[in-house]
């Protein structure tokens, strides 16, 4: 996080008091700005502002030395160490500043204590955290240590790694504010921020997430195994495919086999025509990555299923729920307890995941608001289960799997994407090349309308996503915004 200016403070203060951002008058508040800034540590990390109202009114406070060391003095307080990034911003000529004190996301390290207490954040209230809740952080950060994820492969070296890929997550998590701009470029450092490496050593959730597909044969559980079923039961293949590769190209095979077969609609909302999947985008994307992300990797022999039949899907993952959990308490509101930390945590530093325990409830909502069953979950000895039901058997035609399930509500594609993926088709263009293609002009509106959304939702990419600003700097489909532009064009009348 960069605060060396007024405008982020000023930002960071239009946000108001919440969940990440807490204001203190003066340091004389200093003892509760330490507890908040505690409960940030055991959360999802947070700025605390000292010289700012509680409206929000810029004060600013004389910092002399004694104030330096008392904030020093009162960092050495939290247990275990942490990183907290200081700021002294000028206000003016006067010599006031604003002090700012911030953390990051550090839940691999929690629980955190200030004077032998911790805090928790309660919407906008710092409050002592339980001990209930005290004891499950701790077990949990003692159990990441000996999780196989954790544990060193010597056999894997920085060159086995996708270094595209890193580096695409380091820009995803900077532009979406859960990782600072200061995580740099350098491979090494970034694995070791991320806890893949130690040392100087790879460990399995390195591989998990970033091996190349060389690589990866030493990894066989990293299959992701899809199937089209014709009718409602297994009898008859209509289509099968089996991927080996890291999280992110299995994702981006299950999203497009998804869209392949899953059954698109069009609808007129005002001017654009907007595009539907059968079940809501989002639902099914946040089933598919909680899956390939809370498996048991442990064994070699297990995979993630996608099973598509005319009245439902069915992803399946080897493992099973935290101990202690059931159904009934996988769909309520809980706490977040991933069962690979490691994976789980790059994979909600690059916006994938959510944290808490918030996933499921987006896809119990999305469903709610398609008018679709609730999702139902079983589970096993061996396995976890998701089953989305349709409203009535979806009409397929062999090979495609698609046709019109008209009148739902779910997760679109709006028709300005649409028209930026039949623009692009199989070629690379540069941004000027694609806009001159489609006849616009406004660069902020095409940004805004049509490729950002595009990239956000994994259909178009760039070809030098480690830098924004490359000379050569290219967009293309992805492969799931190649399986979505086939389909239109087979599927559904322009």
């Amino acid at each position: 996080m960069e605060t060396d200016n007024l405008n982020i403070i000023q930002n960071l203060i239009a946000e108001k008091e919440g969940g990440k951002v807490e204001f203190k008058l003066t340091t004389g508040q200093l003892e509760r700005g330490m507890e908040t800034l505690c409960a940030f540590l055991n959360g999802e990390g947070g700025t605390v502002l000292f010289g700012v109202a509680d409206n929000g009114k810029i004060i600013g406070q004389e910092v002399s030395d004694k104030t330096k060391r008392e904030i020093a003095e009162a960092i050495g307080r939290l247990e275990p160490v942490a990183s907290v990034q200081i700021f002294y911003v000028p206000l003016s000529d006067d010599g006031k500043k604003i002090i700012v004190l911030h953390v990051e996301d550090t839940r691999m390290e929690r629980p955190f204590t200030y004077k032998n207490r911790p805090y928790m954040r309660v919407e906008s209230t710092t409050v002592a955290m339980p001990q209930s809740v005290y004891n499950q952080l701790l077990l949990y950060r003692d159990g990441v240590k000996h999780r196989w994820e954790s544990l060193p492969n010597k056999d894997l070296k920085l060159s086995d790694m996708d270094k595209e890929e890193i580096i695409k997550t380091v820009r995803m998590g900077i532009e979406c504010g859960r990782l600072p701009e200061s995580t740099g470029s350098e491979i090494g450092r970034i694995l070791e921020k991320f806890e893949l490496m130690e040392d100087g050593v790879l460990n399995h959730a390195a591989a998990i997430l970033f091996a190349n597909r060389e690589m990866l044969k030493e990894y066989p559980q990293c299959l992701l195994r899809l199937a089209r079923f014709k009718g409602t039961d297994k009898s008859e293949f209509m289509d099968s495919q089996r991927i080996n590769g890291n999280i992110f190209r299995l994702l981006d095979a299950a999203m497009s086999f998804l869209f392949k077969h899953l059954s698109l609609s069009g609808k007129i909302e005002g001017l654009e025509r907007e595009e539907h999947l059968s079940i809501p985008y989002k639902a099914v994307r946040e089933a598919v990555l909680n899956s390939l992300a809370h498996r048991s990797y442990r064994e070699a022999g297990g995979s993630v299923s996608i099973a598509i039949f005319d009245d439902r899907v069915e992803i399946e993952n080897p493992g099973s729920l935290p101990s202690g959990w059931s159904v009934e308490k996988l769909v309520s509101e809980h706490n977040s307890a991933p069962q690979n930390p490691l994976i789980a945590n790059v994979l909600y530093k690059r916006k994938f995941l959510e944290s808490w325990g918030r996933g499921i409830k987006l896809i119990m909502d999305e469903c709610r608001k398609a008018g679709l069953p609730a999702p139902q979950y079983q589970t096993d000895a061996t396995g976890v289960k998701l089953i989305f039901t349709y409203q009535g058997n979806v009409p397929v035609r062999s090979g495609q799997g698609t046709g019109h399930a008209a009148g739902q509500e779910t997760g679109h594609v709006t028709g300005q994407v649409m028209s930026l993926i039949r623009s692009l088709s199989e070629e690379t263009l540069a941004l000027k090349e694609i806009m001159e293609r489609m006849g616009l002009k406004g660069r902020d509106n095409f940004r805004k309308n049509y490729l950002v959304p595009a990239m956000e939702w994994g259909l178009v990419e760039q070809t030098h996503p480690e830098n924004l600003k490359h000379r050569d700097q290219k967009y293309r489909l992805t492969e799931q915004g190649k399986a979505l532009c086939v389909l239109k064009s087979e599927n559904i009348p322009g």
